[in-house]
């Protein structure tokens, strides 16, 4: 599993600065003041230089949701019951989340993951890529074995092919679980040697009483746990989750596709540090849609060296964030293939 996942890695190459280059420079030429369209023109560069192309077109945009159960949900972290998780995923699957609607509106196909759900699934529309009935309590030990957490990201990185494969050139990443902001709250903690008191919040809103138990939760897991921090896969295992893991192999099989990924919320964002914790230069291929309500959120974006388009207060998850996105990757493409230069517009000066 080891040689498949760095196999993976081996294909994810640098940006093709010769077009980023040429890139900048023809933005230069369109009838407006050098980088007055701000974190447009840096998106168009970064997509110029993930595709290979100055004027990219990113028609089929897919968002992915990993959806899996925490066996940490035992301690009362949550202020949602375990049996959501199932339910709401029978929900994307008949199109009546909030990711459905949203996606609607930006043309894009939502695919759901059932990557680790305790509840057995059946539908028509469902991806199932099972590789366990929930993870483990991790406060009592490892959330997962080791080869688990390898098969999770492994089978989100084939996810990413197989899509890929059928016409995908943009991947969102989604996911469910209820509990999973306590699992992403403790890989955050270890891998960037912070507090959990300082990355711990409050989830999908739970109480002053329950957010001082759940920082306990992840002190605890971690205590019990002592995951490794400069090995991602030990972190991933010992206190993540399987739906984290899969959108991390997600975003590395992007990546070696040469796709660009839209990064969701803090869940998403505790993937991505797994990604490139596992691969840095998977960074590259990463754009954070927006930063949520999550109190750690901002704190996790920093540490990943990412900025955000967005500033919405939304901390829903599921990929709704990363959707709102999508808009500004159509302009950011638009803005190259149909803005006029100063010279085909016949405005003088080079400057307005």
């Amino acid at each position: 599993m080891m040689d498949t996942l760095h196999r993976i890695t081996s294909d994810i190459k640098p940006l093709n600065t010769k077009v980023q280059a040429e890139t900048a420079a023809y933005l230069d030429t369109l009838t407006k003041p050098p980088g007055s369209l701000g974190k447009l023109e840096s998106l168009a560069i970064q997509l110029a230089g993930i595709t290979g192309q100055m004027k990219p077109t990113l028609a089929k945009k897919s968002v992915v949701v990993m959806a899996g159960d925490h066996g940490v949900c035992e301690e009362g972290i949550s202020a949602f019951p375990a049996e959501v998780t199932p339910q709401m995923v029978i929900n994307f699957l008949n199109g009546g989340a909030a990711v459905n609607v949203l996606a609607r509106q930006a043309g894009a196909d939502v695919h759901c993951v059932d990557i680790g759900v305790a509840t057995e699934l059946n539908h028509e529309k469902l991806l199932s890529r099972n590789i366990g009935r929930g993870t483990a309590n991790m406060v009592k030990g490892p959330a997962m074995t080791r080869e688990e957490a390898l098969q999770s990201l492994v089978t989100g990185a084939e996810v990413a092919a197989e899509l890929v494969s059928q016409g995908t050139q943009l991947f969102v990443t989604g996911e469910m679980g209820i509990g999973n902001t306590t699992p992403s709250a403790a890989i955050f903690s270890v891998l960037s040697g912070r507090q959990p008191s300082e990355v711990v919040g409050r989830g999908t809103g739970v109480t002053d009483e329950r957010l001082s138990h759940k920082i306990q939760v992840v002190e605890q897991a971690i205590q019990v746990n002592a995951p490794q921090a400069e090995d991602p896969i030990d972190v991933l295992a010992k206190v993540g989750g399987y739906e984290i893991g899969g959108l991390a192999g997600l975003i590395l099989g992007a990546a070696a596709h040469g796709c660009p990924v839209l990064i969701d919320g803090f869940i998403s964002s505790a993937a991505a540090l797994v990604a490139k914790s596992i691969c840095p230069e998977a960074l590259s291929y990463m754009i954070a849609s927006h930063v949520s309500h999550e109190q750690a959120h901002v704190l996790l974006l920093e540490e990943l060296g990412l900025h955000p388009m967005l500033q919405m207060d939304m901390r829903l998850g599921e990929g709704t964030g990363g959707v709102l996105c999508l808009h500004l990757v159509e302009a950011a493409c638009r803005i190259m293939s149909e803005m006029a230069t100063f010279e085909s517009a016949g405005i003088s000066g080079g400057a307005v």
